[in-house]
């Protein structure tokens, strides 16, 4: 099932957000994303539009949208990936948004796949300051 964001369901979303993004983000020193925790808890996560995709032994993935047409995060619990649930959430997102867009390492190689597979397509490429990093900017209509 797919549901909004509740205040109680934040640790969860951000114990995903963490070891996902540690994991998927090997290119990037763990310090960085560990320091990001809060701002991301803090900030991000309660100025987007929020669903979480659960099961009955609890929360799995969730999608973050911004501005009400950026996919801000992304997230499917490291044991639970490759299973649909990121697909599920980015057709849940679909169906409510009429175009997104976001931005993802292209060192981030099974991301950059995925996105393809759900049929997101490069708009940009460009270098992240803070990490260095090339970004693609991709998008769907």
């Amino acid at each position: 099932m797919i549901r909004e964001l509740e205040a109680n369901d934040i640790n969860k979303v951000m114990e995903i957000w963490k070891h996902a993004t540690i994991e998927a983000h090997s290119f990037i020193k763990k310090e960085y994303w560990l320091d990001k925790y809060n701002e991301v808890k803090d900030v991000y996560i309660p100025m987007s539009k929020t669903f979480i995709y659960e099961e009955s032994n609890g929360t799995k993935g969730f999608i973050s949208i911004l501005n009400d047409d950026f996919i801000g995060a992304l997230f499917v619990d490291v044991s639970s990936q490759g299973k649909g649930i990121g697909s599920q959430l980015v057709e849940f997102a679909k169906k409510r948004y009429h175009t997104l867009s976001l931005a993802v390492y292209e060192s981030n190689k099974k991301a950059v796949e995925f996105y393809k597979n759900v049929g997101f397509v490069l708009y940009e490429e460009k270098i992240d300051e803070v990490t260095n990093e090339k970004e693609l900017i991709m998008g769907w209509k």
